[in-house]
This record gives structure tokens, C-alpha cells and sequence, in this order.
């Protein structure tokens, strides 16, 4: 990663907003209203903080079709651990996310046609 990288994923992870939402998506996708609820805060902070962490690939987005024509996405979180190695006068950052499941990856694909 580079340092711009690093920062980016610092500064995200320092975000209380970006935190909760983490946690509460790593229990199961959730909608941003449930977002909303659950981190309590304003679905603008969220949409944004959803942007950011998809962006760094932290979270899987999933579309869902409701019947009465009201689709919406829900997120889960991908993002596993953050290891952080100093030595020697250097610091070394490493991000681990979890394996996108093919059927879904093949789903994404499909949806972003």
C-alpha cells in the first residue's frame, strides 16, 4: 500500500461513523435504514461513510428486490483485520478481507450490467 493508501485506511478507521457501521454489517447485511438506526445517525452520514469503506473495498454491497417495486441495497462488511508492523524505522500496514463468495461475485456482475 502506499502511503496515501495507509492514510486513507487510518484516517476511515479512526472515523467513530465508519467503525460502527463495520461492526453492526459484520453481524449480517443490513439496509442503510437499519444502518441509520443502529449507528444512530443521519442516512447522509451514512450513504457517505458507506461510500468511503466500499471504496476500500471493506464492504459487500448486495442488491434486494422487493415486490412492490422498493429495491434497496444492503451491506455487509468484508474487511477482517488491519495488522500494523513497526520496526526498523519503517511501518508496514497490511489489510485482510474476506473471500467475496463466487455466487455473489457472479450476482454483482450481473447486477452492474
Amino acid at each position: 500500500m502506499t502511503d496515501d493508501e495507509d492514510r486513507e485506511v487510518l484516517a476511515l478507521l479512526d472515523d467513530e461513523y465508519a467503525r460502527r457501521i463495520l461492526i453492526a454489517a459484520s453481524e449480517e447485511p443490513m439496509s442503510v435504514d437499519r444502518l441509520t438506526e443502529c449507528c444512530d445517525a443521519s442516512p447522509p452520514t451514512i450513504y457517505r461513510r458507506i461510500e468511503r469503506l466500499a471504496d476500500q473495498g471493506f464492504l459487500d454491497e448486495y442488491q434486494e428486490l422487493d415486490p412492490d417495486g422498493h429495491h434497496y441495497k444492503t451491506y455487509s462488511t468484508r474487511l477482517e483485520r488491519v495488522a500494523i508492523e513497526i520496526a526498523e524505522g519503517s511501518m508496514e500496514m497490511d489489510v485482510y478481507r474476506r473471500d467475496e463468495d463466487p455466487a455473489d461475485r457472479f450476482t454483482r456482475l450481473f447486477e452492474d450490467l
